[in-house]
C-alpha cells in the first residue's frame, strides 16, 4: 500500500508548504520517499526540476544561518529538511506588494518528524539548529550564484520571528550579521500576483 505524501500551505502563506512524507515501518527500521515531483505537483500545481542538493552541520544548539535568499535572475526555490537533529526553520516573504509581504511563519523540523518545507522565490529564509550535530540538507531549482546571494536580518523586530536563541546566544556568520533590516532592504522581488 503506497500513501502519498501530504503537502499543505504553512500559514499565512497559500504557496509555501509542508510536506509531510509518509514513512513505511517494519522490524528493521522505516522507509520513505522523500520527493515525488508528480505528487508535489498533484497536491500544489507547482512544477519544480531541481539542479542542486546542499547540506550543512551545525556542531551546537544555537548555530543561526540565514535569512538567506538569491537575487533575481538567480532567484531559488528551496526543498528543506533536517537530516539529523532538529531545527527551527523561518521563512519571510520578501515579494513587495504581495498580500503576506513583511509576514513569517516558523516550523521544526527534525529526523524523527520527517517534515520537510517547500520555500518559493521571494521569500527569505533562515534557521536555528535546535541540538548539537544537526544536519539541514536541501534542494534548489536555480545553482547558487555568489553576485546574487543577499539576505535580511534574522532578528528584525519587524518580522515577529520567535526565535529560540537570544541575540547574545546566537551563533551566527559575519555575513549574517550584516544584513539589513525587510524596511531597509532593496526590493528585489515584487509580487506577480496569485
Amino acid at each position: 500500500m503506497n500513501t502519498p505524501a501530504l503537502a499543505e500551505p504553512l500559514a499565512p502563506f497559500s504557496d509555501a508548504y509542508v510536506l509531510k512524507p509518509h514513512r513505511f515501518h517494519d522490524d528493521r527500521g522505516w522507509f520513505e520517499e522523500t520527493w515525488s515531483a508528480k505528487r508535489f505537483r498533484e497536491q500544489t500545481g507547482v512544477e519544480t526540476t531541481f539542479v542542486q542538493d546542499n547540506a550543512s552541520l551545525s556542531l551546537v544548539r544555537g548555530v543561526v544561518r540565514g535569512l538567506h535568499y538569491q537575487r533575481p535572475p538567480a532567484a531559488q526555490a528551496k526543498l528543506v529538511r533536517c537530516s539529523a537533529g532538529s531545527l527551527f526553520d523561518a521563512i519571510v516573504d520578501i515579494r513587495r506588494g504581495s498580500p503576506t509581504y513583511g509576514k513569517a511563519a516558523s516550523i521544526v523540523l527534525s529526523a524523527e518528524n520527517g517534515l520537510q518545507l517547500w520555500v518559493p522565490r521571494g521569500f527569505a529564509h533562515g534557521f536555528c539548529a535546535l541540538e548539537p550535530g544537526t544536519q539541514i540538507a536541501y534542494k534548489v531549482d536555480g545553482p547558487y550564484s555568489p553576485e546574487c546571494d543577499a539576505g535580511i536580518k534574522w532578528n528584525d523586530p519587524a518580522l515577529g520571528i520567535d526565535w529560540p536563541v537570544t541575540e547574545r546566544d546566537a551563533l551566527l556568520a559575519g555575513k549574517d550579521l550584516k544584513h539589513p533590516a525587510l524596511a531597509d532592504a532593496p526590493a528585489d522581488f515584487e509580487w506577480a500576483g496569485a
